[in-house]
């Protein structure tokens, strides 16, 4: 059987929405998959703005702008499938929606981008609020890839998402958690050097580790902790960036990037080898994956970077995955990645049409 489905993914490095729209073939006992058609579009100063400060705002504001942002995504849900001349070919969106706040320990996680709102827009079955039966089962909603690398990527040891925030996956382990704050860290120092990221990593590679920095940026509690474990964004703009906030632009980037080689490495379990795929923004920063690959080596894993489809929209097409499985009442999140109490079936589906 064949779906034709529409994710989307905003992740929490801002740089834009991601919306792919693909092909997901079942049968056998197994998927697969095709990317039909994918962009990024570029947020606005306006929307850049209005996310980043959603977690000052008070509630009733807050709820307002989960509406609004529910709207806009319908809205260019629209404009895609007008675009692409995609019409009445789409039979499911599937949105992540972008997170705001996120206290498993709490029993709370907040994504903007209300489900209702874009299949009043649209018209089309929407599935939205993917974590929060999760995190109500008592896991950390987090990371919800793992069914979509267990399903559509058979045959890597292990899975490296550089996203605003890099997690990680091991396949045999069967377990996958928040690594450390990257993108999101990593751009936010490349504009005091005026730029919005470092492009492959040049400027990193100019600058120096600066050891005491790297030290105690190693020595943060979070990288202590066993997993199931996440992470919130305020942990990279906050925390992190207050022990780089001495440090050069090139000099915090250069340790920062050895920072992350450094908790990847740490990440692994068992040491055991085999390869490695890298996906997301951070798969583009030539340098940061090359410290990968000389941090790896010693452990016996060979990095592997994809085409440029799957490593910019790999979320993209898990979430259209996880939109799917939702729909065939099939589990979507898994207990041994989270630390729920049970495998459930995530997300929550909305009817565009009547009937």
């Amino acid at each position: 059987m064949i779906y034709r489905v529409l994710g989307l993914m905003s992740g929490s490095s801002l740089d834009g929405l991601d919306v792919a729209f693909v092909h997901l073939q079942s049968g056998a006992g197994k998927w697969g998959y095709t990317i039909e058609i994918a962009e990024t579009i570029p947020y606005s100063a306006e929307w850049r703005a209005r996310l980043e400060g959603a977690a000052t705002l008070p509630l009733r504001e807050y709820l307002v702008l989960d509406q609004e942002y529910g709207h806009y995504l319908g809205r260019q849900v629209n404009d895609f499938i007008a675009s692409a001349g995609l019409e009445f070919q789409v039979q499911l969106v599937a949105s992540h929606g972008h997170t705001v706040f996120h206290d498993p320990v709490a029993g709370m996680t907040a994504q903007l981008g209300s489900g209702a709102a874009i299949a009043a827009e649209t018209g089309l079955q929407t599935v939205s609020d993917l974590r929060t039966l999760d995190v109500a089962l008592g896991g950390q909603g987090a990371p919800i890839v793992p069914i979509g690398e267990r399903w559509l990527f058979p045959g890597y040891a292990y899975f490296l998402n550089l996203g605003g925030i890099a997690n990680i996956s091991a396949a045999a382990a069967g377990i996958a958690f928040d690594v450390c704050p990257a993108n999101r860290v990593l751009n936010l120092l490349a504009t005091r050097a005026g730029k919005a990221y470092d492009e492959e990593g040049s400027l990193a590679s100019s600058g120096e580790v600066v050891p005491s920095v790297l030290e105690a940026l190693n020595g943060l509690v979070y990288y202590r902790q066993p997993p199931p474990k996440s992470l919130d964004n305020s942990f990279g703009t906050q925390t992190v960036l207050g022990l780089l906030g001495s440090c050069s632009p090139e000099d915090g980037l250069r340790t920062y990037v050895e920072h992350i080689a450094v908790q990847v490495a740490a990440a692994l379990p068992g040491r055991s080898g085999g390869e490695m795929l890298v996906t997301g923004g951070g798969a583009h920063n030539v340098f940061l994956i090359d410290r990968l690959r000389e941090r790896l080596a010693s452990l016996g894993v060979t990095v592997v970077v994809p085409d440029a489809a799957v490593v910019d929209f790999k979320e993209a097409l898990v979430m259209a995955l996880f939109g799917v499985l939702r729909l065939r009442q099939e589990e979507n999140t898994l207990a041994t990645v989270t630390g729920a109490s049970r495998d459930s079936i995530g997300g929550a589906l909305w009817n565009g049409q009547e009937g």
